[in-house]
């Protein structure tokens, strides 16, 4: 319990990603604060996760991050890592795309956690903590048909190393962890939205673009995910600020 006493708020805690990093900080000592947008599906995920509270929003405003940052401090009693995973994909044609799509893409995807890290902010000047941010293999590379959720992961790639920039004199640590293909319901519901009524083709098509080559190709799990997030939280990561870091099987390194 090496961590005991220090206080993480993860967004989107209810997800696939979300989830396993709420379950990985609880492990190593962590008093946990879980937001996304359902009471229900946040009571299920901290279930067995003793002393995990929860608070539900729809963080695409300001002043809902807002609150939903001092709920957590107000609880807790300190913020020393926010961990930003929440997060929506849209893919087609830029030309197809509505203003609906785009809103709700950018809402969550980037302003959401740029406003969640703006009020965590002055928390996380008290314990000189960190921000880690949830981008994409997207957020480092161009991804044929997706130039929307593009934009919007490599806004965050960008922010989270202008941010580090930003708060490295006041000893606050910012990185971005960008994945591949996630085996998470975000994968799902791209596989049953947008596979053409073949979600299994779907997935044959993201593991064909992989390195390994067909029959070793697999997705990445939540549990890698959050593995290697907590390890950015961890002392020995503290040279660890302003970095973009890969977990994809090799995907974005090039062809």
């Amino acid at each position: 319990m090496r961590d005991a006493g220090r206080v993480v708020l993860v967004t989107g805690g209810a997800g696939g990603i979300g989830a396993a990093v709420a379950a990985r900080f609880h492990a190593a000592g962590w008093t946990v604060r879980l937001t996304d947008l359902e009471d229900r599906a946040l009571e299920t995920v901290a279930t067995g996760l003793s002393g995990t509270e929860w608070h539900a929003a729809d963080l695409r405003s300001p002043a809902a991050c807002r609150d939903v940052v001092a709920w957590a401090v107000a609880g807790a009693g300190r913020l020393d890592a926010l961990v930003n995973v929440a997060g929506v994909w849209r893919e087609g044609p830029t030309a197809e795309t509505t203003e609906a799509d785009f809103d709700v893409v950018f809402d969550v995807n980037v302003k959401a956690l740029y406003f969640m890290s703006s009020a965590a902010i002055p928390h996380l000047r008290e314990t000189r903590g960190l921000i880690v941010n949830l981008s994409s293999d997207a957020g480092v590379q161009g991804n044929t048909g997706a130039a929307l959720y593009c934009a919007s992961k490599g806004a965050v790639s960008l922010f989270s190393k202008a941010l580090a920039l930003e708060l490295a004199p006041e000893g606050i640590r910012v990185n971005a962890v960008c994945p591949g293909d996630v085996a998470s319901p975000m994968l799902r519901f791209q596989a049953e939205q947008y596979g053409g009524g073949d979600p299994e083709a779907y997935y044959a098509r993201l593991l064909a673009g992989y390195p390994q080559g067909p029959g070793r190709a697999r997705f990445v799990t939540p549990a890698e995910v959050a593995s290697l997030i907590e390890y950015l939280a961890r002392p020995e990561a503290a040279p660890i600020t302003g970095a973009t870091i890969s977990i994809d099987f090799g995907y974005s390194a090039g062809k």
